[in-house]
């Protein structure tokens, strides 16, 4: 009660939010100071309410974050985990020390087992559970004999102080939250009373938009009054030009030619022998594998395949085939290939269900499971007999019956080929035809086997070559991506004549935020986003960069500093928002005073009926979602007729024909729990967020990253 009377005490500092501060404490007894805390050594990467975040510090979380990452992980998205790490941290910290609500020891060991670190086995007693004096000797047998061991236990600690401090907090922020059963009540209504309404609509489309005029001086305006709605970033707007290194038509017949030739056999001179030698092509040679390992860029895949695992493009032409055939040349993807019918198997892959009545004992059987074989084998026979029945698809009868993984499939197994599933079970499936049900015994129980589908394999040997551009491909492009770079040097204002008399496509890019990486249709160019917020580049500044597979020459078209937006860029979004403020106004400034019928006739709309709408649900059919006119209709009495009221899409006066308030309930209490806890699952996102807003940070990563 004391802490929370503390925390009320200081509403000011956080109306909505209220909070726990947990002073640092380490498991082992060792007290660390803050890692981004302390001595600064060399520029801040960033300050958040005052408390500087260090280059040096925040390097140290990088590299321990960088090797953690996954292996894909761009140095840009490491930085921005650890960042977001690091404030988040840092607010709630900041919110503890200000606070200054304590934790005890015990509640540090409490919140360990409740998670993973109470698995490690060195941390459990000798029946398996988490036992706090074997946690406490195993990290002093690590600070005396493994300090290896030991730091990194000194990390892991840190994290797990920040996550009870985290959640002691968010727990006391709960604690706060409830409902009254007054509020589970009218939630209750909200939900279920039920208005019946006649209405008329006047709907905005009725007055042109061409018939009004905005003024910039009005936009600005009301940017002003919305600042919140108008905040934008510090933006770059740029444009490119893409030289792509790419194979060119006449690289692309020049492997095709290639490829060609080594179909059919060839005559060389063998100047050992000093005799004419003939050297068999793909359609004639003995051995496949070692002809592909001297020919070709993919190397022999020996795996028999179904047509649907062949290219879709290509897969009924190479399954017609017959063995010892040709297919190709044909481009797939970023090869020439040529393919040769190698073997076929008929039937070779076969899909199957089962279900499997397994007992105690059986090879993979679940603890839980206590028949006998005896008793596996009588309810296996059964199952079989319903099955052969046909009364129960097959796919119940699994899904209800079967003790295997694939129970909740229908048994399904999916297609497979010979020799993937155990003896009996194998023969069962390529022994007999499609449809057919049987039961077979294996070392895992007993199968109730129903064969759905067969299908043919084939092994195709494919003779591959990789489409790359030539040399000379890559130096005329080199040539030209120059050429056109100087042009625009020499005359920025015609980057995108330029680009059109050369029939090249340029792509803008608008709103690059400083801590951007990927471009749309560049990929990941970090270089191009620093080089744009670089304070010595000017709009209609050019450069040409190294990029994916070529040279991407980019010009900076605009420059947005953070604040409100410009009237030029928040005109596409504030001009319907006045247009429909003005609309409303007109309309109703023409129809105050009318009758319902009147204003239906003088507008040129029908009367309408709208039933069963409630406050949680208020979308009126044919007027779409409309808040203000179904909550105006629930504040009314029955055949109570409103003023004009303004909607989403236009104005509206209404009657309520009719109410039926919901059914009385002996309590609440359920709704009001409901509340409770959606409101309280909200809490841990909702309290950091709120922080996150009212914080001053100042960002600087992009100076260095």
């Amino acid at each position: 009660m004391a802490i929370l009377e503390n925390i009320r005490k200081r509403t000011t500092v956080l109306i909505l939010i209220i909070g726990l501060a947990l002073f640092a404490f380490v498991i082992s007894g060792v007290f660390t100071s803050n890692e981004l805390g302390g001595v600064k050594v060399g520029s801040a990467v960033g300050e958040i309410n005052g408390e500087e975040i260090s280059r040096d510090a925040f390097t140290r979380q990088l590299e321990t974050a960088t090797r953690n990452a996954p292996p894909a992980s761009s140095t840009l998205q490491n930085v921005n985990r650890v960042w977001d790490r690091i404030v988040k941290n840092t607010i709630l910290e900041q919110q503890f020390e200000d606070l200054g609500v304590g934790i005890e020891q015990d509640q540090i060991v409490d919140f360990i087992r409740t998670t993973g670190y109470a698995q490690n086995p060195e941390f459990q007693n000798e029946n398996g559970f988490f036992d706090p004096n074997s946690f406490r000797q195993t990290v002093a047998d690590w600070r005396a004999n493994n300090p290896l061991q030991y730091d990194a236990w000194l990390q892991t600690e840190q994290a797990i102080i920040q996550m009870a401090k985290e959640q002691t907090y968010y727990n006391l922020v709960k604690a706060g939250v409830g409902a009254t059963l007054k509020e589970g009540e009218l939630d209750y209504k909200l939900a279920n009373d039920k208005m019946d309404i006649k209405y008329v609509r006047i709907p905005y489309s009725s007055i042109p938009d061409s018939s009004l005029t905005v003024t910039k001086a009005e936009i600005a305006a009301y940017i002003n009054d919305n600042k919140e709605d108008f905040k934008q970033e510090s933006t770059r707007d740029i444009q490119f030009v893409y030289f792509e290194e790419k194979p060119s038509l006449d690289d692309e017949n020049a492997v095709k030619d290639e490829i060609s030739k080594l179909i059919g056999d060839t005559v060389e001179y063998s100047e050992e022998r000093d005799v004419m030698d003939t050297i068999a092509g793909l359609l004639n040679t003995k051995d496949i594998t070692a002809f592909l390992d001297r020919n070709s860029d993919v190397k022999f895949d020996t795996i028999y395949k179904a047509k649907k695992n062949l290219p879709a493009s290509f897969a009924d032409s190479l399954m017609a085939l017959n063995i010892g055939e040709i297919f190709g040349p044909y481009k797939d993807g970023e090869y020439y290939k040529v393919s040769k019918m190698v073997n076929r198997k008929p039937n070779g892959s076969v899909k199957a269900s089962h279900i499997l009545i397994t007992y105690e004992g059986a090879q993979r059987a679940k603890p839980e499971i206590k028949r006998t074989k005896e008793e596996a084998e009588a309810r296996a026979k059964e199952l079989f007999r319903d099955a052969k029945k046909g009364d129960t698809p097959f796919v119940e009868l699994a899904r209800d019956n079967s003790d295997g993984p694939s129970a909740p499939n229908g048994g399904d197994l999916g297609y497979f080929q010979e020799g993937t599933m155990v003896p009996k079970f194998n023969d069962f499936a390529f022994g007999n035809a499609v449809g057919t049900i049987g039961m077979v015994e294996t070392d895992f129980g007993f199968h109730v086997i129903k064969i759905d589908d067969k299908e043919d394999i084939v092994q195709v040997a494919t003779l591959a070559r990789e489409l790359e551009p030539s040399e000379e491909t890559i130096n005329t492009l080199f040539t030209d991506a120059t050429k056109f770079e100087m042009e625009s040097i020499a005359n920025e204002e015609s980057f995108s004549d330029l680009a059109k008399e050369s029939e090249y496509v340029v792509r803008p890019v608008n709103k690059v935020k400083a801590m951007d990486e990927n471009l749309p249709g560049l990929g990941a160019q970090r270089a191009i986003v620093q080089w744009a917020f670089n304070e010595d580049t000017e709009v209609g500044e050019i450069k040409r960069f190294n990029v994916n597979n070529g040279y991407g020459i980019v010009q900076l078209t605009g420059k947005y500093k953070e604040g409100l937006m410009s009237v030029e860029d928040a005109s596409a979004t504030v001009l319907p928002k006045i247009r429909k403020d003005r609309k409303a106004t007109q309309i109703i400034g023409a129809n105050t005073g009318k009758s319902m019928e009147d204003l239906a006739k003088d507008n040129n709309v029908t009367v309408s009926n709208a039933s069963a709408l409630t406050v949680k649900s208020p979308t009126i059919p044919g007027a779409g979602s409309e808040p203000v006119v179904v909550g105006t209709a629930y504040a009314m009495e029955q055949d109570e007729t409103s003023d004009l009221i303004k909607g989403e899409s236009g104005v509206f006066k209404i009657t309520v024909t009719k109410r039926t308030p919901a059914p009385k309930l002996e309590n609440y209490s359920t709704y009001a729990n409901s509340l409770k806890s959606s409101s309280a699952g909200r809490v841990n996102t909702a309290v950091y967020d709120a922080l996150k807003e009212k914080s001053e940070i100042e960002d600087n990563r992009a100076t260095f990253y």
